[in-house]
């Protein structure tokens, strides 16, 4: 049975979160709040009944998976696809450090999903390689239950909301952000995927 519906978890605080660096690629850590909103969030995600989770090979969203995983017992999947856009010569820079090397160019990178920061890829790129995984997904041998969770990075997720969801091109850049540990639901109905929830999630 391949799954009807797809829950998009951002990974919690990291220490670059905190410290305003863009992280890409690089294997930041979950801060002590970014723990603590993981476990805050799992009653609701719990609510949704998983059957699998999915999680990007990099450690801030395995670790906030493995929260989740562990505190209801599904299994859990390591997919490097979910992955974070690669941010290429701005990883690592704060965006202060960004825009004074690289003037105006985070500003075209914010409006255009086509445009990718030097050495780095682009949200068509990353939707392509997220998409991939939910079409592995819903392959017709595809025993993974009804509802699949993949824990994953802002702006993947953005990426892959608009490509499940057949928004043109131009206006991706109108998504607004995930905030750590929030998420979207989109279910399955005649066929296409529908907006259920965007950047939902626990305060507290």
């Amino acid at each position: 049975m391949s799954p009807r519906r797809l829950v998009l978890w951002r990974h919690g605080e990291t220490d670059y979160n905190a410290a305003g660096r863009m992280q890409g690629h690089l294997d930041s850590a979950l801060t002590p709040r970014g723990w603590n909103q993981a476990r805050f969030a799992v009653p609701a995600l719990a609510r949704f009944s998983p059957d699998l989770v999915i999680a990007s090979d990099l450690r801030r969203a395995t670790d906030t998976a493995t929260v989740l995983t562990d505190a209801i017992g599904v299994p859990l999947r390591i997919d490097k696809r979910l992955r974070e856009t690669h941010l290429g010569e701005w990883q690592g820079l704060t965006g202060a450090e960004v825009d004074e090397a690289y003037p105006g160019e985070r500003d075209r990178w914010r409006t255009d999903a086509t445009w990718a920061p030097p050495g780095g890829e682009n949200r068509v790129d990353v939707a392509d390689r997220a998409g991939e995984v939910v079409a592995d997904l819903q392959q017709a041998n595809s025993d993974v239950g009804d509802t699949v969770l993949l824990a994953a990075h802002g702006g993947l997720i953005i990426a892959l909301t608009a490509r499940l969801l057949n928004l043109p091109v131009a206006i991706w850049p109108s998504l607004g952000g995930i905030s750590n540990c929030h998420w979207v639901e989109l279910g399955l109905r005649d066929g296409k995927w529908r907006l259920n929830a965007y950047n939902a999630g626990m305060h507290g």
